[in-house]
């Protein structure tokens, strides 16, 4: 059986280096010198020569009893996934960028590689702008801190529009333009020949998704995909909850083939070190005693808001679109205002406009507004 090299005790940042330069399986790196190796992927020859050691270790054949031999080295910090707290300290969290300053310093940088972050919100809050921002924006290169990865899209309600695309890429192909034009070390020629409209056309990979058996199916099929398109580093589900939300009467069921998924999902952010994106929907929850108001609260169930490490709700605060952090590992609850311009997600310019601390928020005190204060709903552009 081919072994995949992502399965050895390997730092992410070296997993990533490697699975960008094509190294997947053990027989693709065992007969490349530790020189060739560093060349490849950027690293010394010590360091190259270090890997090759811990592979070619790991992977000895077994005797002819079926025992495996006894090598010293191999003890419980050979075990796949293990790292020392200075190792995890050491390695830089990634991020994709929204184009909101705002948006991104409540995330603590972007939306983060490597963990599932869910947007959720009532229709027209923005929440398939936001994907289709983020699809762009992982393609943003290095140099200007972007990830130059790709994206997989996996729409389930066809509400992803090319045209709305062109418009934020080509937002974000000016941007880096002028960047590279006023900044030393940049040469505009390499970006723009680069860092196009159509290499962004080009490195989104669209999946159109009728029902959840169809859901199923594509992320099932999702690691054999990334193992031939090494440069994904996004995966979008636009949205998780439509697919079940109706003709699916077993709950039980639901539980079940939605545990599932997740856990694919986080085992796919993971070992492919990309970040999947969710777009979640809200549903009313009728209130438990008299008196008490009703309010809305992301779909799925209590069970499924423990999927995502990082859950976002988008919601309206009068005629402003306003994003709350309502979940995240290392960050405090806040609310932050955001704006759907025709180049995509931005910040909003009124002075008035500033982020809040929640204090003890709750998603009923969060989303009990009636949404249909909110702005009309424009075409398909702020779904």
């Amino acid at each position: 059986m081919q072994r995949e090299l992502g399965s050895f005790p390997l730092t992410p940042g070296v997993r990533q280096k490697l699975h960008s330069a094509g190294f997947l399986l053990v027989e693709d790196i065992i007969q490349v010198t530790p020189e060739e190796l560093g060349r490849e992927i950027g690293i010394t020859s010590e360091e190259a020569h270090d890997i090759l050691t811990l592979i070619t270790g790991a992977t000895k054949p077994t005797s002819a009893s079926g025992a495996v031999p006894t090598d010293p080295t191999m003890h419980l910090e050979r075990v796949p996934g293990h790292m020392t707290l200075s190792e995890m300290l050491q390695e830089p969290q990634q991020f994709i960028v929204t184009f909101s300053e705002r948006l991104d310093g409540m995330l603590g940088g972007g939306v983060p590689l490597t963990k599932i972050t869910e947007f959720c919100g009532t229709p027209g809050i923005g929440k398939t702008q936001i994907c289709i921002q983020l699809a762009v924006d992982v393609q943003i290169p290095e140099c200007f801190g972007g990830v130059s990865g790709e994206t997989v899209y996996v729409d389930t309600e066809g509400t992803f529009i090319v045209d709305r695309v062109k418009d934020i890429a080509t937002a974000a192909v000016d941007h880096c333009h002028q960047m590279a034009a006023v900044e030393a070390g940049h040469n505009p020629q390499d970006t723009t020949e680069t860092f196009t409209l159509v290499s962004i056309l080009r490195g989104i990979h669209y999946f159109r998704c009728r029902d959840y058996v169809e859901l199923i199916a594509i992320i099932h099929m999702l690691p054999k995909f990334l193992k031939e398109h090494t440069r994904v580093r996004l995966v979008v589900v636009d949205s998780i909850a439509s697919p079940f939300r109706h003709h699916f009467d077993d709950y039980s069921l639901r539980t079940r083939v939605l545990g599932h998924m997740a856990q694919d999902l986080s085992r796919i952010a993971n070992e492919h070190l990309l970040a999947v994106v969710l777009t979640n929907q809200m549903t009313t929850k009728l209130a438990a005693g008299e008196g008490q108001r009703s309010h809305l609260v992301p779909a799925l169930g209590e069970s499924w808001g423990h999927v995502a490490g990082v859950r976002v709700v988008l919601n309206w605060e009068g005629q402003q679109r306003c994003a709350l952090l309502l979940k995240s590992p290392s960050r405090q609850q806040v609310i932050v205002p955001f704006q759907i311009t025709t180049g995509g997600i931005r910040d909003v310019c009124s002075v008035s406009a500033t982020q809040r601390h929640v204090t003890s928020p709750t998603p009923a005190s969060v989303s009990s507004k009636d949404t249909s204060q909110g702005p009309t709903k424009r075409r398909r552009l702020d779904t």
